[in-house]
């Protein structure tokens, strides 16, 4: 069963980041692709207390736009110059291919800074638990970019949930499903699952912390894992049965050949459901170049808010704010002054060894218990 999330408590979601009053922390932003350019570089640049100080790319075009839009941040050519300017910046970001996370990471913590991951945090558990064990040993910050937390319809679950308005949650049902019938050919597309591309390591890590930061550890797993477009090397449709140790089953599906989608989120409880569509809105405005912290940052209107109850009976629910800026307010929070790290290690480790159980159960066609 479960009658509340399980996750770190967030507070209220806000606005965007708060105001700071301590020292400027200087962040290194390790790669400038999507990533790099839509999900970081603007929530940094926007939070009170942080500095994009420089970027790390080798590609000229890249070079351009940084300049052009963070003048007078330092950008470097190769990782090797970040390292030897290491005691210039207080947090390194990595953003870049997935297979090479774990070792971009280790080498950043080696180097003096703290360090946040972009997800998958690493490719296998094993990666991540020598990470962890690396930054304790350390003793520096290390923690992983799970914006999806920071999600408006996330965070109006999470209350309805904490609230009792569910009462005991028996299914969680969860989608990121997008129509994309020719590939883009990009190294998520192409790569093979070795590399850290398909969807289980792209969307995967989304879909399942947001099952176990609502709902606990899991149990067991059953997944079915396909490459359904030509031209695709690594795993473009999958579906994900998970059984949590306390009894809430999460169906989680992600895709890239899903002519008509289902609702973002179907949730049932033995006191009704909630029920929305559509993806959170601050990715587009990112996208857009919007800055993150517009007066009307993650303020959901009202036609896209979700519904809450039992059919015959039910009201669509006021959204609470999508809040990115948190995340990175939090690990300032957390290097500047000590504070718990917004995303705990732990769920994430634990996340991987999901995704390496979903992996093996796409195999073999059974039930894995973790």
């Amino acid at each position: 069963m479960a009658d509340a999330p399980h996750g770190p408590d967030r507070g209220t979601p806000g606005n965007g980041a708060p105001g700071h009053d301590g020292p400027e922390l200087h962040v290194a932003l390790i790669g400038y692709g999507k990533g790099g350019e839509v999900f970081h570089a603007p929530l940094v640049d926007a939070v009170p207390g942080l500095r994009l100080s420089a970027v790390v790319t080798g590609d000229p075009g890249r070079r351009s736009a940084v300049q052009a839009r963070y003048p007078g941040v330092t950008v470097y050519s190769a990782v090797a110059d970040l390292w030897a300017d290491a005691d210039r910046y207080e947090i390194a970001v990595v953003t870049t291919p997935n297979d090479t996370h774990a070792p971009l990471a280790r080498a950043a913590l080696e180097a003096g800074m703290a360090v946040v991951v972009d997800k998958p945090f690493a490719l296998t558990a094993r990666q991540a638990r020598e990470l962890t064990d690396l930054a304790d040993k350390l003793d520096r910050v290390l923690t992983v970019y799970q914006n999806r937390r920071w999600d408006a319809d996330f965070l109006t679950l999470w209350n309805l949930i904490e609230d009792g308005a569910l009462g005991r949650v028996h299914r969680f049902e969860s989608r990121f499903e997008r129509w994309r019938p020719r590939p883009k050919g990009t190294w998520r597309e192409a790569g093979g699952v070795e590399a850290g591309a398909g969807l289980l390591y792209d969307l995967g890590p989304h879909l399942i912390d947001q099952a176990v930061n609502l709902f606990g550890p899991v149990g067991s797993v059953y997944a079915e894992v396909d490459a359904l477009r030509e031209g695709v090397g690594a795993d473009d449709d999958v579906f994900l049965a998970l059984e949590h140790v306390r009894g809430t089953r999460s169906h989680l599906w992600m895709g890239a050949l899903t002519g008509q989608g289902g609702p973002r989120f179907r949730v049932l409880g033995d006191h009704g459901a909630f029920t929305s569509h559509g993806m959170d809105g601050q990715e587009a405005r990112l996208a857009a170049g919007e800055r993150p912290d517009a007066p009307d940052w993650g303020v959901v209107p009202e036609e896209r808010w979700g519904v809450l109850g039992v059919d015959g009976d039910t009201r669509r629910v006021p959204s609470a704010r999508g809040a990115y800026p948190e995340f990175y307010a939090g690990v300032r929070d957390a290097v500047g002054e000590g504070e718990p790290l917004p995303v705990d290690l732990h769920e994430v480790v634990h996340g991987l060894e999901v995704i390496e159980a979903a992996r093996r159960s796409a195999r073999t066609r059974a039930v894995v218990a973790l």
